[in-house]
């Protein structure tokens, strides 16, 4: 069963991803590594680092547990839906209202005319960041009847809807097209919607706006778990996020050189750590909720097993072959070699950490099946302090490839406290047995 679900998420990132690196090929050939597409890369970092957030596990991880223990499962889903639903639409709102005072807040190394530029991309973008979660909500649900499908597959509609749009505007003003991906954006997330409620009415979870009077402990522990597994799960994305913050006062093009070599370092990540513990969590969670430790373990140990195998090849075949894979890839168009050296460099500094990021989200598991979600964040936190202090050393000395490298830093910094937490006895213990 672990393995079929493993392979069900594994197939559908990578048939996202594939779509997602066409979608990259054709916004680098069109748009190129320059200020426009620095502005629509930066407008849709800040709802995408919410979409990573929620769609890789703190709202899942918060949720699970919550759900499966509560006695009123549809009135829990439903208040907890309609609450944050609700609070994401206000805070679109109010960033669309204030859209320039966002864009100079995120994109702080930009002059006044970049920010200018990039405000009305702001507003669009982040309407997406309540659609995703309606969408993340629903998978969520289905997930815990170990219905996986459809959520692996529907991340490719997004990247289908920006295809569309940038061959229809391939001809157009590339300030112009940044618009059109834009809204492919959201017409993209108004897909995966469609899709998730027809799953929910073929599994028989529609009944998600049924109210009962009881108690609102449940929804107090879930909040109270919630804020802290977003922390706690959002160490990477966060980082990602400090670089393109700190990037914009390097030479233009070096968002874009971040943006391209962390897009395929998250193609391993995602398809093998990821799609894994979207596939593990649940099984982990019910296990110890059952006061089974021992499956919740064996199941640990054989995912970590095969991760460790799957993410040491990957990085050992993105670093020998960097300039390679950005070569075939990116350059062309717009796109020239200088770029693809650029961001050859800054991929091999990712792909160090892709070992510890990746198993640290595996064991990282038990904790939120534990309920431990304050913990996770305390580690994230000493893991991104770490990152900000390198970037700050490394950005003069090495630019954009210092930034990549102080993420990569933080990483080994969160495997060596999440397996802290979880226990060095219990660690060796649990790989020692046959």
């Amino acid at each position: 069963m672990l393995l079929k679900s493993i392979f069900t998420n594994s197939s559908g990132i990578l048939v996202s991803r594939v779509l997602g690196f066409v979608r990259d090929l054709l916004t680098a050939s069109i748009l190129g590594a320059n200020i426009y597409s620095d502005i629509f890369f930066v407008a849709f970092k800040l709802p995408n680092l919410f979409r990573s957030i929620f769609a890789d596990g703190a709202f899942t991880q918060a949720f699970i547990p919550s759900y499966a223990k509560s006695k009123h499962k549809i009135r829990f889903s439903s208040v907890i839906f309609l609450q944050l639903f609700g609070f994401l639409i206000i805070l679109s709102l109010l960033v669309m209202a204030f859209s320039h005072f966002v864009a100079k807040a995120i994109a702080i190394g930009f002059d006044e005319k970049t920010v200018d530029l990039a405000a009305p991309l702001f507003a669009i973008n982040f309407y997406y960041l309540p659609i995703i979660f309606a969408v993340t909500f629903m998978a969520a649900l289905l997930q815990y009847k170990r219905h996986f499908a459809t959520s692996a597959y529907s991340t490719a509609l997004l990247n289908i809807a920006m295809i569309i749009a940038l061959l229809i505007s391939q001809n157009m003003e590339k300030y112009t097209i940044t618009f059109y991906l834009s809204y492919g954006v959201i017409c993209g997330g108004i897909l995966q919607i469609s899709v998730h409620l027809y799953a929910l009415r073929k599994n028989n979870l529609c009944k998600i706006f049924h109210f009962k009077k009881h108690e609102k402990k449940e929804e107090s522990k879930f909040y109270k778990n919630f804020f802290s597994a977003t922390f706690g799960s959002s160490t990477l994305h966060i980082s990602a996020f400090i670089d393109t913050w700190l990037a914009s006062f390097l030479m233009s093009g070096s968002i874009s050189y971040l943006y391209y070599a962390n897009r395929i370092f998250q193609l391993p990540l995602a398809i093998f750590a990821i799609a894994t513990s979207i596939a593990l969590f649940p099984m982990v969670a019910k296990a110890i909720k059952n006061k089974d430790e021992d499956s919740a373990l064996k199941l640990m140990k054989k995912s970590a097993l095969i991760l460790f195998v799957l993410l040491s090849i990957s990085a050992f075949i993105g670093i020998v072959f960097n300039e390679f894979i950005i070569k075939l890839l990116f350059e062309r168009g717009q796109f020239t070699s200088a770029d693809t050296q650029n961001t050859a460099l800054i991929l091999t500094m990712y792909l160090i950490g892709l070992l510890p990021f990746g198993l640290a989200k595996i064991f990282s598991l038990w904790l939120y099946a534990k309920e431990q979600q304050f913990l996770t964040a305390k580690i994230s936190m000493y893991s991104l302090s770490c990152n900000i202090v390198f970037s700050l050393i490394l950005i003069k000395p090495f630019g954009a490839a210092g930034l990549a490298f102080s993420g990569t830093i933080g990483g080994f910094v969160l495997f060596f406290l999440t397996i802290k937490a979880f226990g060095f006895k219990k660690f060796i213990v649990m790989f020692s047995k046959s």
